[in-house]
């Protein structure tokens, strides 16, 4: 029995279900090594043509050199090693990554791409991990046919942080 004011339900409606609005993710796709990584895109501070590098003596080996940003000094770190992948290629280009204050620039193979990634293209870390996971990655994203890895930006500067601050061993 219906009560006054309910109406009542459609066979046709039973069905439907409430669209749901779908949580699109901006990411920065870059290719190290060959091999094609997300970064989301709130992370991303610039991109530009590596044209100068100027080594730093004493620095862990993911971190290669400093540039000179206009005016700022970025720390350059090449992922390449620590991510398994390639070191066939020739970094062209640095995409400036930012976590709270922390910055730092990463050698990347060409220009990037910006895609919009739907909720269900992206696999959270504990999918990721099942698949291989790595400390660098928060995740895997789906992008058209391919699987890029979601570069997890704060836990890459800490442990550049940390590296930086361990004290160097000196070979006899």
């Amino acid at each position: 029995m219906n009560l006054p004011g309910d109406l009542p339900l459609l066979t046709s409606d039973a069905g439907l279900e409430q669209a749901k609005p779908t949580e699109l993710r901006r990411v920065c796709l870059v290719v190290l090594g060959g091999e094609s990584f997300a970064i989301d895109l709130r992370q991303v501070r610039e991109v530009f043509e590596l044209e100068s590098m100027t080594p730093v003596p004493g620095m862990p080996a993911s971190l290669v050199g400093v540039a000179n940003l206009r005016g700022t000094i970025i720390p350059l770190a090449d992922l390449r090693q620590s991510l398994g992948v390639s070191l066939s290629t020739t970094a062209r280009y640095v995409i400036v990554v930012r976590h709270d204050a922390h910055q730092i620039g990463l050698l990347i193979d060409g220009v990037p791409e910006i895609q919009e990634i739907v909720a269900e293209n992206m696999l959270s870390d504990s999918e990721a991990s099942i698949k291989g996971g790595h400390r660098f990655l928060s995740g895997l994203v789906r992008v058209e046919n391919r699987v890029s890895g979601m570069l997890a930006i704060p836990s890459l500067l800490a442990s550049v942080e940390d590296a930086v601050m361990e004290p160097s061993i000196s070979e006899s």
